[in-house]
Order: structure tokens, then sequence, then C-alpha cells
């Protein structure tokens, strides 16, 4: 095949609603931010096989922090909490989701006190039960599965005394991850029947051990992987068959992507699966063969589509089903359509359907395209 011609740089209007009034030069903190979804977009346009890239944004998703409260973090957190671990394993990436200053501050584990420890004697402030909820519903387990809220109050003060280094008095180490022993909640807790000894940052670490090796876990990400690239409702034995991949390998997150792709099940639903306008936006642009994009046309883009880069209405991140974008359609065909008019010129509808759809273009499809010569690249865009 030949390969097209990228867009030229005057073509990323075709990603973005009518440009607006060009805006004052952002603060530092926001242009990192720009060059952190920069960076994420070209991985993801100019990647030879997109599917690892599809993993780092599924699983940035499932453990997700919103941009809105960890502003500065958010691309920091998904390089270095998740795409580090994407082909590794899950309790792995448990840890270091859980652990990076970005989701202590997103959940505000990083001010949750032990009642019994010394600061909390001496303060009288009291146990914050975010992040340890969220993990045991969200990340791990899954809602209304085998906890208690007794569970999540015990788990929430193994982590107490997981916080950040202050800024103000630590400028070369600010904001990373410490244990602050003064704290952290003294003694024994018992999570889910087991009862784990004191132990300093240790114990806390072996409660999310625990959780990332629980059949519950597996079955709860099994389900969310097989919805994501499956089917809103994915059959049931694809779930189990990731499940039980899940438990056999201890979590590894490679063997089961293997597993999602080699499952007859993934490939037989039929193509109902609406992507996230994150995900159609670059299938878009790697459709028409990538080229030059500029941070605030994306931005715009996405807010448009209503998926802000980073920013999810809740921490259980933006939604994989259908209902919850299919009111967007209008949208994408009026992004579709500029797209049709900016590279008809240059684009061969053969190629960009090989492109875009590969054997999965239907009969009609290629028939129209099997037109004769005499009809316009144009009107075969209509």
């Amino acid at each position: 095949m030949t390969p097209m011609e990228p867009p030229k740089a005057e073509d990323v209007t075709m990603m973005a609603v009518p440009e607006p009034a060009a805006p004052a030069t952002p603060d530092p903190p926001v242009q990192n931010v720009n060059r952190e979804i920069m960076t994420r977009v070209n991985a993801a346009v100019n990647a030879d096989i997109g599917f690892v890239e599809r993993l780092v944004w599924f699983w940035s998703n499932h453990f997700c922090v919103s941009a809105d409260i960890v502003n500065n973090m958010a691309g920091g957190y998904e390089r270095e909490a998740i795409r580090t671990h994407v082909l590794g394993r899950f309790g792995d990436m448990l840890l270091s989701a859980e652990s990076h200053p970005a989701m202590l501050v997103y959940l505000d584990n990083f001010r949750s006190i032990g009642p019994m420890s010394v600061a909390g004697l001496l303060n009288k402030t009291g146990l914050n039960e975010n992040l340890a909820r969220e993990i045991l519903e969200l990340h791990t387990l899954g809602v209304r599965s085998v906890y208690t809220q007794d569970d999540v109050y015990r788990f929430a003060k193994t982590i107490t005394g997981w916080t950040l280094r202050p800024m103000a008095s630590d400028p070369d180490h600010g904001n990373e991850f410490l244990f602050n022993a003064r704290l952290h909640e003294p003694g024994p807790q018992t999570v889910l029947g087991k009862v784990y000894p004191e132990g300093g940052v240790e114990q806390g670490r072996a409660v999310l051990a625990d959780l990332a090796r629980h059949p519950a876990t597996a079955a709860q990400v099994a389900f969310k992987l097989a919805r994501h690239f499956s089917a809103d409702e994915p059959a049931a034995s694809l779930v189990e068959r990731l499940s039980k991949r899940f438990l056999e390998t201890d979590g590894d997150l490679k063997e089961i992507a293997k597993a999602l792709i080699e499952a007859p099940e993934t490939w037989d639903e039929q193509r109902l699966k609406l992507k996230r306008p994150s995900e159609w936006l670059i299938s878009c642009w790697r459709a028409i063969g990538g080229g030059p994009v500029e941070a605030r046309r994306i931005l715009d883009t996405h807010a448009y589509l209503g998926e802000r880069f980073w920013r999810p209405n809740a921490p259980k991140g933006f939604p994989d089903e259908q209902s919850a974008w299919i009111d967007g359609l209008a949208q994408r065909l009026d992004i579709a359509n500029r797209i049709g008019e900016l590279v008809a010129a240059r684009v061969e509808p053969a190629e960009l359907v090989e492109n875009a759809l590969g054997p999965l273009a239907s009969k009609e499809t290629g028939r129209r395209l099997r037109a004769p010569k005499a009809v316009s690249r144009r009107s075969r865009w209509r």
C-alpha cells in the first residue's frame, strides 16, 4: 500500500470545534499538562501497534485521578504508575497507583491520620476512608462484593501515614511519597477476615498484595477488560476465561492481554461497541496517517465530545457503556465530515478504508470503492 500523505499543519482544525480566540499564554503548570497530553497523544498516534497504548489508556481510567485536583501530577502519574506496569503484574501496578502522590492527594489519603496515632492523639484529627473505599470498590474487589464497611474502616487504618514530603521544607524531593509513622494507626488490623500485624508501611502493602490475588479482584478486572474491548455485556465465558488466566498467572497483565486477544468470544460479538471519544479521535488520526496536532486543539475537541483529558467526573473513571456516549454521535459526525472535506483531495478512499477497517469493511463499502474512476473522490466521500 502506498503511504498516505499526512495532514498538513493547517488541517488540525478537523479534529476540533471552530477555533476560539487565541488564549493568553498558559502558566507553567498548564504548559506541563499540555506537554504531557501531547506526549500521550503522539505515543498513541505513532504506535506501530496500538493495542498496548489502548491498554495504557484502559488502566489509567481504571486507576483514574482527576487533573482538576492534581493538575500537574496527572501525566506523571500515568507515566510512572500505569505505563511502567502495563505488561507487568497487577499487584505491582496496584501498589504503584495507590501509593503515588497523585492518588494520595486525589482521594485525600495524604491527610488521613490514625485516631490513636501520635498525631491523632495530639491534634484530634481524623481518619479519611476515601482511598480505602475506592480501592476495594473500584480498583480490586468490586462494588457490593465480599467486603464490609468494617473492612473499609480497618483497611483505611493500615494506610494511614501514606502521605507526601512537604515541598516547603524539602524542595528537592517535595511531593514524593512519604510514610510518616506519627500519622499511622498502631496495632494489628483485620481485613477480610485476615489479621495483619503492626508493620508500619508494610501493613498496608500486605493488604494490597492480598487484594491483588483475590478471586473477586480477578472477576472484576476480567469483566472490565471484556466490556472495554468486546461488548457492553460481554460473554460470560470470556469473563471466566480472563478471570481464570488472572488467577493462574498471579495477575500477569501481559498473559491476560494475550488471553483476551486469543479468545474467540472477543471477536464473535456483533460490532456494537462504541469507542470512547478519546479512542475514536486517535483512530481517526491514525487512519489518515497522523500529522502535527496542537495541544489546544486536542483539548478543545475532547471537551467538545465530553471526555476532557484526565478529568473524569468521579473516581470510577469515564464510563465504557454505549449509553454514556450515544448522544455525542452528532458531534462525531461533524468531525468526520470535516475530515472528509480536508483529506478527500489527496487520500484514496480505498486506502483510508483499509487503514480504518481492514477486513471489517462491508461488501457494500467495497462495491462503492470499486466504482468507475469517473466518480470523483469527493463524491465517493458522500
